[in-house]
């Protein structure tokens, strides 16, 4: 009996040591997501490229280019000319996080309530040196 006892007990410290490891590595990639979504709603650059790694490039659209590709650095840079701290009218969310290793995949709602727009990011992240980083992102738009 005393033998059940002890592997149950081991069973559940190692179950448990898991998905701990896993809840951290969620809770770390939400924070990523969430310095995107406060860089571009509060027009701060630098917290934008927090989240990624410095050579990810952002795929977007525009009227004349189905396929733009952006670097982070020109993407971020763009919110470089707009009072730095000050709420712009873009709200996020995060939808959906999937992790596999060191390797995760993050989807997030983005609105911009005041040009009736909705925009849905999808964000690969890699575990580089410990840190959950953006090493890409492409996004969609309606209105």
């Amino acid at each position: 009996m005393r033998k059940i006892n002890t592997y149950f007990w081991i069973s559940a410290l190692v179950l448990n040591s898991s998905f701990l490891i896993a809840q951290s590595d969620k809770d770390q990639i939400n924070t990523t997501i969430n310095k995107y979504i406060e860089g571009t709603s509060y027009n701060k650059p630098e917290t934008i490229k927090e989240a990624f790694y410095e050579e990810a490039n952002l795929f977007l659209s525009r009227k004349d280019n189905s396929l733009w590709i952006v670097p982070v650095k020109d993407y971020a840079a763009g919110y470089e000319k707009k009072e730095k701290g000050k709420f712009n009218g873009r709200t996020g969310k995060i939808i959906a996080v999937d992790i596999e290793n060191d390797i995760a995949t993050a989807k997030a709602e983005i609105l911009i309530s005041k040009l009736d727009l909705r925009f849905i990011d999808i964000f690969l992240l890699k575990k580089i040196e410990g840190n959950w980083k953006i090493i890409s992102k492409a996004a969609t738009r309606k209105k």
